[in-house]
């Protein structure tokens, strides 16, 4: 019960309202920096453990757009992703028979750190290239997948394809 005096007759009287402005105040204000400290904390609750994998994530899409648009390329600069035979063959055999000089080339193989690659090209129903190591059982791997068109330079028959290159 809170006594508060009267005005017109200067007596006490009591009433069962106790809250004021200020008490109404403080108690929002609190209210809003609890609130605040709770979406502060748990927001970095879900946030995931530190992984190296975007970083080599962010070399295999690199690495992707590189062999896409300038290895493999059949030069035909209105029609993105488009790849031809020979530039593929010629770049699976650079990648087979000299692979730390493709590496080197596309920038994984440097002073302060070295990566390895492996690349393959998928049509619907078989692998139609694969080149590179091997990929390790353990370990952070990067992994992009970009959807081609393979040019057959002999028939000029175009062919839809899926080309993983994954960095380690």
């Amino acid at each position: 019960m809170m006594t508060r005096r009267s005005r017109k007759d200067n007596t006490l009287k009591t009433g069962s309202d106790g809250q004021i402005t200020i008490d109404y105040l403080a108690a929002i204000t609190i209210f809003i920096f609890v609130i605040f400290f709770v979406f502060n904390y748990t927001s970095g609750l879900f946030t995931p453990f530190h992984s190296e994998s975007d970083e080599v994530t962010l070399i295999a899409d690199r690495v992707s757009v590189t062999i896409t648009e300038k290895e493999m390329s059949s030069g035909d600069m209105t029609t993105t992703n488009l790849i031809s035979s020979e530039n593929t063959e010629t770049f699976f055999l650079l990648l087979n028979n000299s692979y730390d000089t493709t590496l080197s080339s596309l920038g994984l193989k440097g002073e302060f750190s070295s990566y390895d690659l492996n690349v393959t090209i998928e049509n619907s129903s078989s692998t139609m290239y694969m080149g590179g190591k091997t990929l390790p059982s353990v370990g952070n791997i990067g992994q992009t997948k970009r959807t081609v068109l393979f040019e057959n330079s002999d028939t000029n028959n175009l062919q839809t394809a899926t080309m993983s290159v994954r960095v380690w």
